[in-house]
C-alpha cells in the first residue's frame, strides 16, 4: 500500500551509506520524497531548508550524533512538533525513553523491519 499523499517529503539522516540507499529505496517505492544527509551537521541544516514532513534519524553518528541533532531541530519552534523517529541499532532497555527524552517522537530499532517503519510513517504522518 503506497502512501495517497505523495507531497509527503521525509528527511533520512544516517551516517551509513546503506541503510541511507535502504531507506530511499524503500520510501520512494511508497511513493514518498526522500532527502538524505549523512552527518548530523548536514541534517539539521537540511531540516531547516526542506521543513520536511518527518525525519528518520539514526542515533548512533560520529562528530554530532542523533541526541544533539534533535535537540538542535527542536530549539528551532517551527520544529516543535515535527515528527522524528529515532533509529538505532542500539536497542537496549532505556534507549527508547532516552531518545523520547531528546525530541524523539518515536523510535525503531536496528535492523529495520520494513512493514514496522512503514506502520510508524502512517502513524506520524496521519494517514
Amino acid at each position: 500500500m503506497t502512501f495517497a499523499n505523495t507531497d509527503f517529503t521525509i528527511l533520512l539522516i544516517d551516517d551509513e551509506p546503506d541503510i541511507l540507499e535502504f531507506l530511499s529505496y524503500t520510501l520512494k517505492k511508497e511513493g514518498l520524497k526522500v532527502f538524505t544527509a549523512n552527518n548530523g551537521k548536514d541534517g539539521v541544516e537540511m531540516a531547516k531548508s526542506l521543513s520536511p514532513d518527518l525525519i528518520i534519524l539514526d542515533v548512533m553518528m560520529p562528530q554530532m550524533d542523533g541526541y544533539e541533532v534533535m535537540q538542535k531541530i527542536r530549539q528551532d519552534p517551527q520544529f516543535l512538533s515535527l515528527p522524528i523517529i529515532a533509529l538505532t541499532a542500539k536497542a537496549m532497555k532505556g534507549d527508547r525513553e532516552k531518545c523520547i527524552e531528546a525530541g524523539a517522537s518515536d523510535y525503531i530499532s536496528k535492523p529495520i523491519d520494513n512493514e514496522q517503519l512503514l506502520s510508524l510513517l502512517r502513524v506520524w504522518l496521519y494517514m
